[in-house]
């Protein structure tokens, strides 16, 4: 733009600012989405976890995967060679009740070794540090050397004094019948024992499944090997003996794998019926930490008296929920605002919109405002000479616009170039105007070194009335406290 009767004048250039406005219109910042970890991924314990931790298991899975292979070997060649001679030379019912039985197996397997067994969630910093000024207190201050406080507590259950330990792994005080496992290393409520044939610890959570997952197992290892000796019985019978093996080699197999693990699984069933009927655990059977007779001293607290009546709490009774929450998210991972990427936020916002605003945020917008407004004109009077004064005539000035300094706030493009008349005409007001108010005229206020003097031949007019440097700035600060007040309102 070249204006008449002076030389080419300078675009203001100003720099794109943004006020942080918290209006969903209007702000610049994005919700940088964080992928939201789940507590399953910073779990202490030594396991595994599959399927977005709804599997969870021991690491040391090896003899589990062997369990899997002998039920699914033998299963499977009784199913391939044996149940169709069975069906056809006695009755069809008998690969029926074998498919039941498998199914149930891998059933109840599945279940335990993929399940919670009752992990209990380790203290927090704070609920450690907690404990420890407990344990501080009830100790008390000893005036000798160093005791070291006491690690246990006594509760008494069915009138029987139980102790509570405390696990300096967890950092908590176990409660009755849990144990720390020094395989998963975690400490499990009612905790029976770590099964490696399982792949997971027994405890109060799955130790139902368990214990039907050996029972039934105990039933398919004998019914697999009663009819597997009954096919090479019924062979023999017409071929011989020896003709009767060669024709079914797999029954062998099977008749060997399930001669040698009958015993045990049998002899492993039986152990946990009578745990169960007396209510209590492997743990504390091994321990020997209560008697079945109830008039001994060491009597066992959690015993109802009745085996009916222990069975069914075993078996029966409700599961408890999981402690642990592993598929929950972890709460202090939450998406943070990114960066604004050269955001435009308008000044002109309305009223509706700069009230979403936090105070604070709203004076901040305020002063960078004024400050941007004003700086463009004290920047660019410092050499008022009375050649250069826009007289009635004469309406523009011959000095370029200056520019800006590096960091001052600067109002954004969408607001109109600010010229030399438009400054000028709106900082010099009418006299009518200027009546109202008490402000100092230039022979009044003593000029700053480079300014106009007192002297100057410059005549007021009654149009026009120049404002010195300190009234424009008394006129900048008022301004500014009436919007801050403004904006706090």
């Amino acid at each position: 733009m070249t204006p008449g009767g002076g030389g080419p004048m300078k675009d203001c250039e100003y720099s794109q600012i943004s006020t942080h406005s918290s209006s969903p219109m209007e702000s610049p910042h994005k919700k940088k989405k964080i992928a939201a970890r789940r507590k399953w991924e910073v779990f202490p314990g030594r396991n595994k976890f599959f399927c977005n931790g709804r599997i969870m298991m021991a690491r040391q899975t090896g003899v589990f995967y062997l369990t899997l292979v002998l039920i699914l070997v033998t299963s499977g060649l009784f199913f391939a060679f044996d149940c169709p001679y069975l069906a056809m030379k006695i009755t069809p019912a008998i690969p029926v009740v074998g498919g039941i039985l498998f199914f149930f197996v891998m059933g109840t397997l599945l279940r335990t070794s993929f399940s919670d067994p009752g992990v209990l969630p380790r203290a927090t910093p704070d609920e450690a540090a907690d404990l420890e000024r407990q344990i501080d207190i009830a100790n008390g201050a000893s005036s000798g050397g160093y005791r070291p406080p006491p690690r246990t507590r006594e509760v008494i259950i069915n009138g029987q004094t139980v102790k509570l330990k405390y696990c300096f792994t967890c950092k908590i005080f176990r409660p009755p019948r849990a144990s720390h496992c020094s395989l998963c290393d975690n400490c499990v409520e009612r905790f029976d024992h770590h099964c490696p044939w399982v792949g997971n610890c027994v405890g109060k959570r799955n130790y139902r499944f368990f214990y039907m997952f050996i029972l039934s197992l105990s039933f398919l290892t004998v019914f697999i090997f009663a009819f597997v000796i009954t096919h090479v019985i019924l062979r023999s019978q017409q071929t011989g003996f020896l003709n009767a093996l060669k024709d079914s080699p797999a029954s062998v197999l099977e008749a060997v794998v399930c001669f040698f693990s009958v015993w045990s699984i049998v002899g492993l069933s039986g152990f946990h019926t009578y745990l169960i009927s007396s209510n209590q655990t492997t743990n504390e059977d091994i321990k020997g930490s209560w008697s079945n007779k109830r008039g001994k001293e060491n009597y066992n607290p959690y015993s109802y008296g009745n085996i009916i009546t222990n069975c069914c709490a075993a078996l029966c009774g409700p599961i408890s929920p999981s402690l642990i929450d592993r598929r929950g998210f972890i709460q202090s991972d939450t998406p943070q605002p990114a960066a604004p990427t050269n955001g435009i936020t308008m000044y002109g916002a309305t009223q509706s919109q700069s009230n979403m605003c936090d105070q604070d945020q709203c004076i901040q917008s305020t002063k960078f405002v004024l400050q941007a407004a004003a700086t463009p004109l004290l920047q660019s009077e410092p050499s008022l000479t009375s050649e250069e004064l826009p007289l009635p005539g004469k309406t523009t000035l011959g000095a370029p616009c200056a520019t800006l300094s590096l960091g001052q706030p600067t109002p954004p493009s969408s607001m109109p170039n600010l010229t030399s008349e438009t400054i000028l005409t709106d900082m010099i007001p009418l006299k009518e105007e200027l009546d109202s108010h008490q402000f100092l005229t230039p022979e009044e206020a003593p000029s700053p070194p480079g300014m106009l003097s007192t002297g100057s031949p410059i005549t007021h007019s009654h149009t026009l009335h120049v404002l010195s440097l300190a009234s424009q700035d008394s006129l900048h600060e008022d301004s500014v406290r009436g919007l801050v007040k403004l904006s706090s309102v």
